[in-house]
């Protein structure tokens, strides 16, 4: 079970280290392409691949005078490698590196994602299984309506979990794209073959076309995803968060020895992972309005969308990465109450089997609307008198005039509810 949440992966990847080895990497690469299109010695390539390296603290040094962070590092480069620098950024421009590391890192974030996504997809898949015939009641607008299983309620965030594995897979795609096109992106100082080299080097695709920057709707597609994710993480703790109220009471998040639920009350056990959980979705979904508002630019390139992705990229994968991380803790440890689940069932006192009955007097012939009327009263007479449904239709006379009492048995009948069950499971694939 996870206990708790580290980000030595997810870390390093928006760690500023990594960022500028991204960099370095890029610029090798492209001195790489230019040396095999003849434009650069191949021993000055050598050189730079021997000699270059970066110091993040000089480059802060650097930055804080000439205000401009490629420039900084490119400077700190330079400082290692010498006279053959000369030959690195040859044509490029700023965005041509920060885009396409850029790219790197969320492509690289997109794969501990899913990692962790299909992690949390064989946890809830084991629980539908386990839970596959455990009954519960399903309840629409938080009213009881009729028994389904806790084990569909699973399948269903299987399948959802698994729509969004689909999604970031193609959100992945959408933004391992990568541009060494220069200035206004028309290749006026670059061949486009060192792009190609550069992208297929550190496994991206060459955007088809570009301006200085990489399109910003392949990173809203991303965010966007990011989001949804986040979302559907929401959902299933909200509902774990209901499931787990004092009055009903039917499942819980795990509660460890030695954790408190409140500084005044000691007897509490508060869902607050999936409080947690439910909290961080807003910003996640925040971060992606964000996102979207970035795709409009003025012309080829202008600064506005830099400094919010600086934030909100890094933010958003580092926090579905933890609420996943969370999530999977809960589904692993997750308490179940099958007895506090059936008598959750039988608290209305056999209301769950109306529309059973209702479509048993009109399989003899009684039209809808009447059967309907004939079953509300003996329900309305329950709700208000707290009597037991079965009893006051077996004291009725008119529904018993037209069905007789081992029908009527068979309408109280819970395995009803459990009859399509296998069948839904192998639409499911979980069989």
């Amino acid at each position: 079970m996870i206990e708790r949440y580290t980000l030595p992966e997810m870390g390093h990847i928006w760690s500023e280290k990594n960022k500028l080895n991204n960099w370095l990497k890029i610029e090798i690469a492209a001195c790489e392409a230019w040396a095999l299109l003849g434009h650069i010695p191949e021993e000055a390539v050598e050189a730079i691949k021997k000699k270059a390296d970066f110091n993040i603290e000089r480059i802060r040094e650097i930055e804080a005078e000439v205000h401009h962070d490629v420039i900084a590092f490119l400077t700190n480069v330079a400082e290692y490698v010498g006279e053959e620098s000369k030959y690195i950024h040859l044509g490029m421009t700023s965005s041509d590196i920060l885009d396409t590391g850029l790219a790197m890192q969320m492509r690289d974030s997109a794969d501990l994602i899913l990692k962790k996504l299909a992690q949390l997809k064989e946890v809830v898949g084991e629980k539908a299984k386990k839970y596959k015939y455990t009954l519960i009641i399903g309840r629409t607008h938080g009213i009881h309506g009729e028994p389904t299983t806790f084990g569909l309620k699973m399948a269903l965030w299987y399948t959802e979990i698994e729509r969004n594995i689909e999604r970031l897979k193609q959100a992945k795609e959408m933004i391992s794209y990568g541009a060494i096109s220069g200035a206004v992106g028309n290749f006026a100082h670059l061949d486009p073959r060192v792009e190609e080299y550069v992208c297929e080097k550190l496994g991206l695709k060459p955007c088809p076309v570009s301006t200085q920057i990489i399109q910003r709707d392949r990173h809203a597609q991303f965010m966007c995803t990011l989001a949804v994710i986040a979302s559907s993480l929401e959902k299933m703790a909200t509902e774990i968060r209901n499931l787990q109220r004092t009055d009903i009471l039917e499942v819980e998040e795990p509660f460890r020895k030695g954790q408190k639920g409140s500084s005044a009350m000691p007897h509490k056990r508060n869902p607050m992972m999936s409080e947690r959980v439910a909290g961080l979705s807003r910003v996640v979904r925040g971060n992606a309005l964000a996102a979207m508002e970035n795709v409009a630019l003025w012309h080829e390139r202008d600064l506005t969308h830099s400094s919010v992705e600086r934030v909100i990229i890094p933010d958003s994968c580092i926090l579905v990465d933890y609420m996943l991380a969370k999530f999977i803790g809960i589904m692993e440890g997750l308490v179940v109450y099958e007895d506090n689940m059936l008598e959750n069932i039988n608290k209305t006192r056999g209301l769950v089997f109306s529309q059973e009955l209702m479509l048993a007097l009109v399989k003899k012939g009684i039209l809808r609307e009447e059967a309907y009327r004939m079953v509300q009263r003996n329900a309305m007479r329950s709700w208000k008198e707290r009597l037991d449904f079965k009893e006051l239709v077996l004291n009725d006379d008119e529904i018993m005039g037209i069905i007789t009492p081992d029908e009527l048995e068979a309408v109280f009948d819970l395995s009803l509810y459990t009859q399509n069950v296998d069948y839904i499971f192998k639409r499911c694939g979980l069989e």
